[in-house]
């Protein structure tokens, strides 16, 4: 996982707003302090997809074809930590909050994985951005073949994504507030405004027909 010191150096200015937003219960665990999870079991037994479509070992997730993976429990504000490598031409995708894994597209959020290093100036396709609606500030993923290392906030409202230690994506999802339309007027495919996607959902991982592979997948429940 990243470093403790530098994922909260990175993310201090929204773990602030988030933290401090946090209902705190008599009797009850401040929410950065429930620890972290694999996400995954070993055996995959907690996980929903086609048998033999992905498979781990020794820590690794790979795709092997067939369909995507996705969480039995639902996951609502959390933190997600893992590293990803793709193969030359790898399209892929996390998806979060999904509240229907049989439509995802639809019905979910999905960071971007993509081969597309090296790309100036990076779009709304391009690796860790929020597909179809936000681009990624910088280009920070690596060159196919290396493990990068992403971790991803959402809370609330709030969606932040780090890759390799810089901040890439700080997003308002209340700031999607039209089907089909970003804040800036550019189209997306989207039927339903972002602000009222579902704000609990699976976590999922993408078979878009090309090589990819997780590991260190952790998370971390901050409701």
């Amino acid at each position: 996982m990243l470093n403790e010191k530098v994922l909260l150096k990175v993310l201090m200015p929204t773990m602030v707003f988030v933290l401090s937003s946090c209902v705190q219960m008599p009797g009850s665990s401040h929410p950065i302090a429930l620890g972290w999870e694999d996400l995954l079991a070993d055996n995959l037994s907690n996980c929903t997809f086609k048998p033999g479509s992905w498979t781990m070992d020794k820590g690794v997730l790979t795709r092997q074809g067939g369909g995507d993976i996705w969480t039995k429990e639902s996951y609502g504000d959390f933190i997600l930590e893992l590293e990803f490598k793709v193969a030359k031409g790898t399209n892929s995708g996390i998806f979060f909050r999904t509240e229907d894994v049989n439509d995802p597209v639809q019905t979910g959020i999905e960071m971007q994985i993509y081969d597309s290093f090296g790309r100036r100036k990076p779009d709304k396709y391009d690796c860790g951005a929020i597909y179809d609606c936000l681009g990624p500030t910088v280009n920070a993923v690596k060159a196919a073949g290396q493990w990068n290392q992403v971790t991803i906030l959402a809370k609330g409202s709030m969606i932040s994504i780090v890759m390799n230690g810089t901040r890439i994506i700080d997003m308002e999802l209340n700031d999607w507030s039209e089907p089909h339309k970003n804040p800036d007027g550019t189209p997306n495919k989207f039927n339903t405004a972002y602000k009222d996607l579902a704000r609990q959902g699976a976590i999922g991982f993408q078979d878009h027909g090309k090589p990819v592979w997780y590991r260190n997948i952790k998370v971390r429940r901050l409701d």
